[in-house]
């Protein structure tokens, strides 16, 4: 639970975004701690267990409740190269898999960092109470997965990520200094000069304003998926922690990576967009397109259905578009041959998830899936040491955060990510706040002007049908987003969903809603649309500027990898004339990791960018160890 206390500054002049007015800010409440962490996913318990054994008094604020977390729809399990099973895995193995998979333009050293330490994760997991799947001799069972070259995810059945959510709430719950504000909507960062200082926003349930005062901030708000129409994220996943970041003037960092995981449902249609464990995959199951065949047979001959989530996704389509679909427009994915017994045990949520949704018996029939928005490999840029961004006092860690995945993210590498760097950002950003972040001065002004932008769309008359409504506006971006800047892109496409995403952004002005603020949940969205439409923007330019195929990027009119676009990526900053996309170079590979790639079952030397392999830079680096 949270304590705060009523604030009532006095007057400032502010500028709102209509007119130059002179205002007080409402009266709200404050709130002060340390370390303030936005979101209780996974990445986000595991900052605030961290800064608080480092001695900071820790405030998580959750939009929704606690423990029910975007977390829960990793089911699949958690990458680490313990070797378990295939003693031949290690973590040199799974940093070149997870490099090849991200066609490269991954942070090496962030790579590097995470494959190294996540097997300590997993482990320290089990020791918080975390139950694994075990082999017969007790160690935890691994799993296969797409293109990761040998049997490698820990595993709870197909419900790990609410394993970890559990695990980790336990724990945090039970570790001193941490306070929990559940069901908040944070809307913009406070700063101090150039520093992050706090956040403002409100009380989702009252409407109550409320302003947070800390000496740093984590972002571990998940990512964004809302602005598509098919879709495997939850009403949460609207872009909140990487616009108040890029409104305070923290870079994004390729953003046009946008994952189609490959199987979703598809029927019934209230089910779309709904997540198919890649689990069922890698437990053997197999995709077919309606005239029987086994498609990844043609498509990936050496991966087949364990090939990488942006080839089956593309795979699944292609299909379809060739008339080989199923009858609602995807494929079948079948594990009839694993037995019933065998499913009911290692699948019990897909077993569950489509007898409840779409009155199917996996066990004795196929399953329709398709391609669905699930995540985001671009993000929040931050250095990989301690999660830092570009702005002094603001850390990020999570699907929040970019540079881990590069183009592609490889299944099972989401939970890890977030053990290991939200354990990092804790970290640094409790040793901020005890050195740099002592003063905390929260400017009115800024408050103010917040306030002011929130208010607006409250229709003072109670007739909120006389502005935009804030549902048709979010239905419009889908629609752009969905058939625009969705699996496959062109030029023509993209600039007609950029085109679309700046015509919706100007009816933002005239966005009203009914009602006042307690329990009014068309007054959230009005945020929610205004945050995607930044987001949507963000990915549309990047992928205009990306003029190649790589990953899950797939452009009709560029089919082709480029090699100069294999060494830079593309950063997104906001400008005095609005959002700007430029390219930044990537730091090449240390001599002493390039061999590592050759490790990987899949390294093709053919396949890397020219030059790839000759090109050095200054070592960042020996071990995976903290700093």
């Amino acid at each position: 639970m949270c304590t705060s206390t009523c604030c009532v500054p006095g007057s400032s002049s502010i500028r709102t975004s209509s007119s130059e007015v002179t205002a007080s800010p409402e009266a709200y409440d404050t709130i002060e701690c340390d370390v303030l962490v936005v979101g209780a996913g996974g990445a986000g318990m595991r900052a605030a267990i961290a800064a608080a054994e480092a001695g900071c008094r820790v405030t998580v604020v959750t939009k929704s409740l606690l423990g029910k977390a975007h977390t829960v729809m990793a089911e699949g399990g958690i990458a680490a190269g313990i070797g378990n099973l295939d003693p031949e895995d290690s973590w040199e193995v799974h940093f070149a898999d997870t490099m090849l998979g991200g066609q490269l333009v991954n942070n090496w050293r962030m790579v590097e960092l995470y494959a190294h330490e996540v097997i300590d994760r997993v482990l320290e997991l089990e020791r918080w109470g975390g139950i694994f799947d075990r082999t017969d001799d007790g160690l935890i069972m691994q799993r296969a997965f797409g293109a990761h070259s040998w049997r490698r995810l820990a595993h709870v059945g197909d419900r790990t990520g609410l394993e970890l959510i559990r695990t980790c709430q336990d724990k945090m719950v039970h570790t001193e200094g941490v306070d929990v504000c559940m069901e908040y909507t944070l809307t913009c960062l406070l700063k101090s000069g150039d520093r992050v200082c706090g956040a403002f926003g409100y009380n989702r349930n009252t409407g109550r304003f409320v302003a947070f005062k800390a000496g740093a901030v984590v972002l571990a708000s998940g990512g964004w998926g809302r602005m598509y129409r098919y879709t495997s994220n939850s009403w949460e996943c609207s872009g909140d922690g990487a616009t108040m970041a890029y409104q305070a003037g923290a870079d994004l960092l390729d953003m046009e990576f946008m994952q189609f995981h490959p199987t979703g449902m598809i029927w019934p249609p209230g089910a779309r967009g709904i997540l198919v464990t890649e689990a069922v995959r890698g437990e053997g199951g197999l995709l077919f397109n309606a005239e029987g065949s086994r498609f990844m047979l043609d498509y990936d001959p050496v991966k087949k259905e364990l090939s990488s989530r942006d080839v089956v996704a593309r795979s699944i389509y292609k299909e379809v578009q060739a008339g080989r679909g199923t009858p609602h427009g995807g494929a079948y994915l079948d594990v009839r041959h694993l037995g019933a017994d065998y499913v009911k045990r290692k699948l019990p949520s897909m077993y569950e998830q489509f007898h409840a949704l779409a009155s199917v018996d996996i066990t004795s029939q196929p399953m329709e899936v398709g391609p669905t928005i699930h995540y985001t490999m671009g993000g929040i840029r931050v250095e990989p040491e301690t999660a830092a961004t570009t702005v002094p006092g603001l850390y990020a860690a999570g699907e929040a955060a970019g540079g881990l995945h590069g183009a592609n993210r490889l299944g099972g590498n989401s939970l890890g990510d977030i053990l290991v760097f939200g354990r990092r950002a804790g970290d640094a950003a409790a040793e901020f706040a005890k050195t740099v972040g002592t003063v905390r001065v929260i400017d009115d002004a800024q408050i103010a002007t917040e306030q002011a932008d929130l208010l607006r769309p409250l229709d003072g008359d109670g007739n909120g049908s006389a502005g935009e409504n804030p549902y048709k506006l979010h239905e419009d971006l889908q629609l752009a987003m969905q058939d625009d800047a969705g699996i496959g892109r062109s030029e023509e496409s993209l600039q007609r969903a950029l085109a679309a995403i700046l015509a919706i952004r100007e009816r933002t002005a005239g966005i009203r809603v009914s009602g006042g603020r307690v329990l009014n949940p068309g007054w959230h969205t009005c945020r929610d649309v205004t945050n995607m439409l930044v987001i949507s923007e963000a990915i549309v330019r990047g992928a205009i500027e990306r003029r190649e195929s790589r990953g899950s990027q797939w452009r009709f009119d560029h089919l082709e990898q480029e090699v100069e676009f294999g060494k830079i990526n593309f950063v997104t900053r906001r400008g005095g004339d609005g959002m700007q996309v430029v390219s930044v170079p990537i730091t090449p590979m240390p001599d002493r990791l390039r061999p590592l790639l050759e490790r990987s079952r899949f390294y093709d030397p053919a396949k890397l960018p020219k030059g790839y392999m000759t090109e050095t830079a200054p070592d960042a680096g020996t071990t995976g160890k903290k700093k």
